[in-house]
């Protein structure tokens, strides 16, 4: 099977010899449309000339989506109707809900309304479009008064600044700040008086006082780590682990620490961990009553401590609770009540069993401090790893897919099904009153005995079907009408959806007495159309959007490769699998035998997911030692050796593409190669991301942060560019990985208009094979 593989490959589809794709790649910029990421649809003109129509967004980080908009054509003024709840916070204690999606970032009335873009973000209705992606992460205080952003520099550092939510000023607080990954780099403290930064592996604080001058920055530094190291507790509080030391530090002093941060530790000593605590891979999470801690090692070793705890003169017990979740878990969630009942979620990703893109499994484990010699106990699955406490811990919501339960969270079980539609996100505003999202509305709900009393709706998270007022009272303009959840409601575009019986205008029209709308389809640009307006009354065509450059139908071609490495150790993997799947991308993994026989449920994954699997060779060798003899058979038999692994490892074949340990190439290491059927690829970008600290001393290279380095691709990037990423840590350690900086990265990428493919597909692009 192999030899007959081999022979096709070689007469059809890559015959490029000794083949350096950095070079040949500048000949592919203007073959094919790049991957646009908003389309209009749905186009309906009013004869009062306001102009229906949906946007779409899909990929790019973002969950799929459409808008609801109206314009009016006299001026091009552009009106959200819609607003879907990607991410959703609560501010001005309660009386606002702020909504960030693909589109911006919105707020709305909690007691009903549409939603207004907030100035200083951009918005699509807020005369700067924004061109799809992942929603920007913030940090609200828990008053609601004020909101932590980061203004972007370049793809991968912004300025930190802090805005008034009442007055919309902006007060900067400090530059080259890394952009967010998954977690905003800042949180507040529960009195929301202060707020905990990290910026280039320090962390500092800022107080919020209007009449005083902030100290300079070096005096408000806290010590080495990331906003993984520091945790608030809800009396003001907050813990730092530094090392193997937990410092429990009170807020209040923190307002007098530059008299004396040159010389005097912040903090007390709150207690010991029994390892090195590593913010960019560890995370922890402190008891309610601030007497004990649970610690998630790597990601997926789970630890119970009690605070109290002297390493002294004791041993740590090895009866402590302990959970090790599955390797392949991306994300853990922990719910702790003030009862003490603990409970672990995990997110893992999926395999092609998986019922729709996007859905990871979830395993749940439950732990109660109060039971004396208790363990973890594995748990009903609920419907999602998203989940919330009430304030009182005693009822938890848990949504996802299926829609959004109620539980008891005491006694682990269901008190009512509030919606079976997918849903977002969801937050409580009170003791008895939550706030869900789904992907038909946004709901206030009213608690009462256990169970939904009374529901409101705020606003429309997306619409079905929607279109004009078919009978409009006399004298007045035709009202909105728009389906979701199979209701219908309406607006008159300025007060908030009320609910409505169906009487929509027959079918969209394109015309009215004055204009003529059209969608005009982009070959370029972040567009896959534009909604095009002619006017017939006079003369002229233009586009709904003016700031936006018309890409007409150029044609260009903007893709490029991301290739992971894998040479023994899995660390980064289901990270990287989960954003690669949450972008909608299909890349390239290179496996080497050692990690293929390490990490057999590693190498099933990446084959389920459906992404392109190339070799390594079947052991991680420098092929450019002395040492090593190499000829046909000695590469041949490596090929060979790992391509069984990988069958016996995923039950599928390796693709016949690969680079040797390390990029180590020459010409007759790509000879022997090309002999044996495969094509030798190269790196066009060398991110050094594989610099370690001992490279750093032995060979004097320069060990670039890994937000310094996604920069440096951004800048050395061009169409046809294959960029290696190397996956697992090093033995010589570092201090931060490009791997965890993944989703900043493909978020600059995609928003430049780049589509990210195979390597294959780059090659069939330069040879012209199919």
């Amino acid at each position: 099977m192999r030899e007959a593989r081999q022979a096709a490959h070689r007469s059809c589809r890559y015959f490029l010899r000794f083949f350096s794709c950095f070079a040949a790649f500048f000949f592919i910029f203007s073959l094919c449309p790049a991957w646009a990421k908003v389309s209009f649809l749905d186009l309906d003109l009013s004869e009062d000339d306001r102009l229906l129509f949906r946007a779409a967004s899909s990929g790019s980080g973002a969950l799929a989506q459409d808008s609801l908009f109206v314009s009016r054509l006299s001026d091009l003024s552009i009106l959200q109707l819609t607003a879907f709840p990607e991410k959703m916070d609560l501010l001005e204690g309660g009386r606002t809900v702020q909504i960030r999606n693909a589109f911006g970032v919105l707020r709305l009335p909690v007691s009903g309304g549409l939603p207004v873009p907030v100035p200083g973000f951009g918005s699509f209705a807020g005369g700067n479009p924004v061109l799809g992606g992942r929603a920007e992460e913030l940090a609200a205080s828990a008053n609601g008064r004020w909101v932590l952003a980061i203004d972007p520099v370049s793809p991968a550092y912004g300025n930190l600044v802090m805005i008034d939510v009442r007055s919309g000023e902006k007060i900067p607080v400090a530059s080259q700040v890394e952009r967010p990954e998954k977690i905003f780099p800042a949180c507040w403290s529960p009195d929301s008086r202060v707020f905990v930064y990290a910026k280039g592996g320090k962390l500092y604080y800022y107080t919020v006082n209007s009449t005083a001058v902030q100290v300079d920055e070096k005096f408000r530094l806290i010590g080495d780590g990331t906003i993984n190291s520091v945790y608030w507790g809800r009396g003001g509080d907050f813990f730092y682990i530094r090392g193997s030391t937990i410092y429990r530090v009170r807020g209040a002093e923190l307002f007098a620490r530059a008299l004396y941060a040159d010389f005097l530790e912040i903090g007390a000593v709150a207690g010991k961990i029994p390892f090195e605590f590593d913010p960019s891979f560890d995370s922890f999470w402190i008891a309610p009553d601030l007497r004990s801690i649970m610690l998630a090692k790597g990601g997926r070793n789970i630890f119970y401590y009690p605070l109290e705890f002297d390493d002294y003169d004791k041993p740590f017990e090895s009866s402590l609770p302990y959970l090790v979740v599955p390797r392949s878990c991306f994300n853990v969630t922990v719910l702790w009540s003030p009862g003490g009942v603990i409970t672990v979620l995990a997110s893992l990703t999926g395999d092609a069993s998986s019922p729709s893109r996007g859905d990871p499994s979830v395993m749940a484990w439950r732990f109660n401090t109060a039971e004396t010699g208790a363990g973890f106990k594995p748990l009903t699955i609920p419907l999602g790893s998203d989940a919330c406490l009430s304030p009182d811990g005693t009822r938890a919501l848990f949504w996802g897919r299926e829609g959004v339960v109620l539980y008891d969270y005491i006694n682990w079980r269901v008190l009512e099904t509030l919606s079976r539609r997918p849903a977002y996100a969801c937050v409580w505003s009170g003791m008895d009153e939550i706030i869900i999202g789904d992907n038909a509305l946004i709901e206030r709900i009213r608690l009462a005995g256990g169970s939904a009393g009374r529901r409101d709706m705020i606003c429309l998270s997306q619409a079905e079907e929607f279109g004009f007022e078919e009978n409009p009272p006399a004298g007045a303009a035709p009202g909105i009408l728009a389906k979701s959840g199979g209701l219908w409601f309406a607006t008159d575009g300025k007060g908030p959806w009320a609910s409505a019986s169906a009487s929509v205008s027959g079918a969209a029209s394109q015309l009215s007495s004055r204009y003529r709308v059209y969608l005009e389809r982009q070959s370029s640009g972040p567009y896959e159309n534009l909604p095009m307006i002619r006017n017939i009354a006079s003369v002229g065509t233009r586009s709904l959007l003016p700031g936006v450059e018309y890409q007409g139908r150029r044609a260009g071609l903007r893709e490029l490769s991301l290739c992971f490495d894998l040479y023994d150790d899995a660390e980064g993997l289901p990270g990287v699998l989960e954003a690669l799947d949450r972008f909608g991308i299909k890349a390239t993994f290179f496996l080497n035998g050692e990690f293929i026989r390490r990490h057999p449920g590693g190498a099933r994954n990446i084959a389920a997911a459906g992404h392109e699997t190339a070799s390594m060779f079947f052991a991680p060798l420098d092929l450019s030692d002395a040492r090593y003899r190499i000829n046909d058979d000695f590469i041949a038999r490596g090929l060979a050796r790992n391509e069984d692994e990988f069958f016996r490892a995923a039950g599928a074949e390796l693709g016949l593409l690969w680079h040797a340990p390390y990029y180590a190439h020459s010409a007759d290491i790509s000879a022997a190669a090309y002999r044996t059927g495969y094509t030798t690829v190269t790196r066009g970008i060398d991110p050094l991301d594989w610099v370690s600290r001992e490279d750093e001393k032995r060979l004097g290279l320069v060990q670039h942060s890994a937000s310094g380095i996604v920069d440096r691709i951004m800048e050395a990037k061009t169409p046809g560019s294959i960029i290696p990423i190397r996956l697992g840590l090093l033995s010589g350690g570092r201090k931060d990985y490009l791997f965890g900086r993944i989703n900043v990265l493909l978020d600059a990428l995609t928003r430049e208009g780049y589509s990210i493919v195979p390597v294959s597909v780059l090659l069939e692009r330069v040879t012209g094979s199919k």
